[in-house]
């Protein structure tokens, strides 16, 4: 732990007291807010957080356990600073607080434990492909049916297990080749996140994006080198490890016109990388220069008219605002011009678009109990839309809602919105 403090917290960037002083606790952030939704208790608010974090910079020697719980149960979704009137930058605020929690207190071994197999799992390609096998095993022999009742004692465990996919041996292995040469009219050369649970798991969305963007003009290089964003470690307070992933990620598509994103989770960290080294000499600047040519794969695409042509693909899809794609990045407009660029596709809004649902990295997996709460909330609402299909832009999102749907006995198709573009260009028609 660091020695030096300044209150509870200690002196490598805690949480800005002129940032924290903004916050006029207003509450235009409770209704947003998918905790205080959950159980109305005020510390479980942003504000209630943020009076916290006060509390942590001015008067407590030690971060408490109540503390820590409260800003534990906050899924970092950010709708908040979507609704606050006031600007109240409680993204900054919750992303400096997080990394103070895990160097200036000690948590049970047992979740210390669990947090380090989730990183050393879904951060790393190649272990999680040799889990798939495993997987597709336990499916053909009726093992996942025998684990579900004998799970309730670990939660945990039993979240894992719900939002494991059905995942193909053939589709977890394939590779996608390192460069895919622009058709046509040469808009530029974009480099692109392969990431590590969206490659082995939703290799298709890989594919899907790199036809599209070479449709549409553009080079795509896609380095299998560059494994992981670190976005997973830095929603969690692990921030070395995650800078150490950004610095390689930086390196990797420095000569890239753009570098495009197609998880949600992964484009909110890589646009904040520029402020999360800004105190880097060495690395400040080139953070902040990779930080701006970090596109959403529909921010992109709705930056210029279309080049390829779209054919019809005739389906009713409900459209989920990841929040981080939403909230944390503010996109929204593009995914829907997106797909309402395609014929004869109807897109549908659902209730509560705002709120979490209850994926939040690994937040469904370290609290299991206001995920599955979340998740079916979702589920719910997306179900009350009649669609006949979702269009999901993040790799866990679409993990939660899936597993949802499936407990409502209603497992809708869920496609992330390039895969659609894909299949409007190429003519495939609806899936």
């Amino acid at each position: 732990m660091t020695t030096e403090q300044t209150g509870a917290f200690d002196i490598t960037r805690p949480p800005d007291k002129d940032l924290v002083d903004v916050c006029v606790h207003c509450g235009f952030c409770l209704p947003t807010c998918p905790t205080y939704l959950l159980g109305s208790e005020e510390m479980d608010s942003p504000r209630g957080r943020i009076v916290l974090m006060n509390v942590a910079l001015e008067e407590a020697d030690e971060l408490s356990d109540s503390m820590v719980t409260h800003w534990d149960r906050c899924l970092g979704c950010m709708a908040c600073v979507t609704a606050c009137p006031s600007g109240v930058k409680y993204d900054k605020l919750i992303e400096a607080t997080r990394p103070q929690v895990e160097r200036n207190y000690e948590r049970p071994l047992g979740e210390r434990s669990f947090k380090r197999f989730a990183f050393e799992a879904f951060t790393h390609p190649g272990r999680l492909r040799a889990l798939v096998p495993l997987m597709a095993a336990a499916r053909r022999l009726g093992l996942n049916r025998f684990a579900e009742g004998r799970l309730e004692r670990f939660p945990k465990l039993q979240a894992l297990h719900k939002l494991l996919p059905a995942v193909g041996v053939n589709a977890a292995v394939a590779r996608m080749p390192e460069v895919t040469r622009a058709r046509g009219q040469h808009r530029g050369r974009v480099g692109m996140l392969l990431g590590c649970v969206q490659r082995v798991f939703f290799h298709d969305v890989n594919a899907a994006t790199a036809r599209v963007l070479a449709a549409e003009g553009y080079e795509v290089f896609a380095p299998r080198s560059v494994r992981c964003c670190g976005a997973l470690m830095l929603h969690s307070g692990y921030e070395g490890e995650a800078l150490e992933l950004a610095k390689k990620m930086i390196e990797a598509f420095e000569d890239c016109d753009h570098v495009v994103v197609n998880a949600a989770g992964c484009g909110s960290s890589m646009k904040d990388y520029g402020h999360l080294l800004a105190d880097d000499d060495d690395w400040a600047e080139r953070a902040e220069r990779f930080s701006e040519k970090v596109r959403d794969v529909t921010q992109l695409l709705a930056e210029s008219d279309p080049i390829a042509p779209r054919h019809p693909v005739a389906l009713k899809v409900a459209y989920h605002d990841a929040c981080h794609l939403a909230h944390a990045q503010s996109v929204r407009s593009e995914p829907r011009k997106v797909l309402a660029d395609i014929p004869e596709l109807e897109l549908i809004e659902p209730a509560e678009w705002e709120i979490c649902c209850g994926s939040a990295g690994i937040y469904n997996l370290m609290q299991p109990e206001a995920g599955r709460e979340l998740g079916r909330r979702k589920a719910q609402n997306l179900l009350k839309t009649d669609a006949e299909a979702i269009a999901s832009g993040n790799p866990g999102c679409t993990l939660q809602i899936a597993a949802y749907l499936r407990e409502e006995g209603r497992p809708l198709p869920i496609h992330h919105p390039i895969e659609l573009v894909d299949r409007s260009i190429s003519g495939a028609g609806a899936p």
